[in-house]
C-alpha cells in the first residue's frame, strides 16, 4: 500500500512544528516534497516519520550551535525551537521583515531552485519566453533584500517575474522590458496569475534598459534584481533540448533576431559586456538608494568550444565601480541557485567531458560611499 501524502499543514502537525519552519526545512534540503499535477506540496509519511526518529538531528541543523553567540548577537539570532511561537523582527532591522531564525538559514551560500512546474495553470504564460526567471526565487531574494512596500527595480523584465513575486510580498516593481511581446505577457501574467487590475499596482515600460534608464532619477529605488541576457546563446543552433521542449511546440527560442538594441544580438562578447556593465548595470546602481542591495542572476555557457565564466566576468567588470553621480558597488557575495530538477543529456559521450550546468549564480552587489563598507 502507498505510503500516505500529507499536505503541509497536516505535516507541520505531525513533526510538531509551525508550517513556515517546513518551508525553510524544504529551502534547506531537508524535507522533499512531491507535487500534485495541481501544483501544490505533498509530504510522504513515512519520511517524516524517519525525521521524528531523528528529532535531534532536525534540531541540530534548524538550530545553530550557541557556542559561537559571543560573534554575533545573541538577541537579533535566537532560533526557536520547532513548534515555538515566532519571534518578532528586531527593531534595528531596516534591511527586512525577517525575524532571526528566518534571517540566518538564508545567510547560506546556495538555495534550490523552486518552479510551479510546466503543466501548471500559471506556467503556461511565463512558459512561452526562451528564458523564464521563477518567480519564486525572486521572492525568496526579494522578501530577504526588502521590506514591504519596497521599490524594485528589473531592466530585463521579461514575462513579469519580478513583477508578480513584488504582487504577491507586497512591494512594488518597476519592469523594463525591449520586447513589446514578452511586455504585454508580463501585463496578462500579473492580471491572470495574480488579480485582475493589479499590473496598475506596478510600473511596466516597454523600452530600451539603457535609454530609461538614462531618464531616470538617482537615488529611487530600495533593490534592483534581474537576469540579464546570456549574450547570444539563444541565438545558437537549437540542441536537442530545445528541439524536444520548444520547437515542437512551436514557442520562440530567442528573444528576437534582428533587434540592434537587443543585447543578444551583439556579435562580440566583450563589447556585450561592456555595454551590460557600463549602460545597463551601473546606471542600475546610479538609480539604487545608498546601501540598497543589487542581485544578478546568471549562469555560465558553452560558446562554441570555450566556456564562458560569466559569472565571474560581470564580478571583475563591476566590483568595486564608481557609479555615475558617485559611490560604489561592492560585492557582498555569491550564492549558488541549484537547479536540481533538470534533466541530465549527454554532452560531449564518449569523447570529452562536456557539463551539464545544472546551476545558476546571484551575484549580490551593494551600493556603497567612497569605496568604504557602509554601517548596517
Amino acid at each position: 500500500m502507498p505510503n500516505a501524502q500529507l499536505t503541509t499543514t497536516k505535516a507541520a502537525e505531525k513533526l510538531g512544528i509551525s508550517v513556515s519552519t517546513i518551508y525553510r526545512m524544504v529551502d534547506n534540503g531537508i524535507l522533499t516534497p512531491t507535487k500534485t499535477q495541481g501544483g501544490h506540496r505533498r509530504f510522504d509519511e513515512a519520511q517524516l516519520d524517519d525525521y521524528l526518529a531523528q528529532s535531534d538531528k532536525i534540531k541540530s541543523t534548524l538550530n545553530p550551535s550557541k557556542e559561537k553567540s559571543n560573534d554575533i548577537q545573541k538577541d537579533a539570532y535566537e532560533q526557536e525551537e520547532p513548534g515555538q511561537k515566532e519571534k518578532t523582527v528586531d527593531p534595528r532591522n531596516k534591511l527586512n521583515d525577517l525575524t532571526g531564525s528566518e534571517w540566518l538559514p538564508e545567510t547560506k551560500s546556495f538555495f534550490y531552485q523552486k518552479g510551479l512546474g510546466s503543466k501548471h495553470p500559471h506556467a503556461q504564460i511565463e512558459r512561452q519566453h526562451p528564458a523564464p526567471f521563477s518567480f519564486q526565487d525572486v521572492e525568496h531574494l526579494i522578501t530577504f533584500f526588502t521590506k514591504k512596500e519596497a521599490s524594485v527595480l528589473d531592466p530585463f523584465g521579461g514575462v513579469g517575474s519580478t513583477a508578480k513575486a513584488c504582487e504577491l510580498e507586497g512591494r512594488t516593481c518597476t519592469s523594463i522590458e525591449l520586447s513589446k511581446t514578452w511586455h504585454d505577457l508580463a501585463i496578462r501574467r500579473l492580471d491572470t496569475e495574480a488579480a485582475e487590475g493589479s499590473s496598475n499596482k506596478h510600473v511596466f515600460i516597454n523600452g530600451d534598459a539603457i535609454e530609461t534608464l538614462q531618464n531616470m532619477d538617482a537615488d529611487h529605488f530600495d533593490f534592483m534584481i534581474t537576469s540579464p541576457p546570456y549574450w547570444s546563446i539563444l541565438n545558437k543552433k537549437p540542441d536537442y533540448k530545445v528541439k524536444e521542449v520548444r520547437v515542437k511546440d512551436n514557442l520562440a527560442t530567442n528573444y528576437s533576431d534582428d533587434d540592434p538594441n537587443d543585447l543578444a544580438n551583439i556579435e562580440s562578447y566583450a563589447e556585450f559586456l561592456d555595454v551590460l556593465t557600463n549602460k545597463v548595470f551601473l546606471q542600475c546602481a546610479r538609480v539604487l538608494k545608498p546601501k540598497a542591495y543589487m542581485c544578478i542572476v546568471v549562469s555560465d555557457f558553452r560558446h562554441k568550444s570555450e566556456f564562458i565564466s560569466f559569472h565571474s566576468d560581470l564580478i571583475q567588470q563591476l566590483s568595486n565601480t564608481d557609479i555615475p553621480n558617485g559611490g560604489q558597488l561592492k560585492l557582498q557575495g555569491v550564492k549558488v541557485l541549484l537547479q536540481n530538477h533538470k534533466s541530465l543529456l549527454p554532452y560531449g559521450y564518449p569523447f570529452a567531458y562536456v557539463e551539464n550546468i545544472h546551476h545558476q549564480y546571484v551575484l549580490i552587489f551593494r551600493k556603497v560611499k567612497d569605496g568604504k563598507r557602509v554601517k548596517k
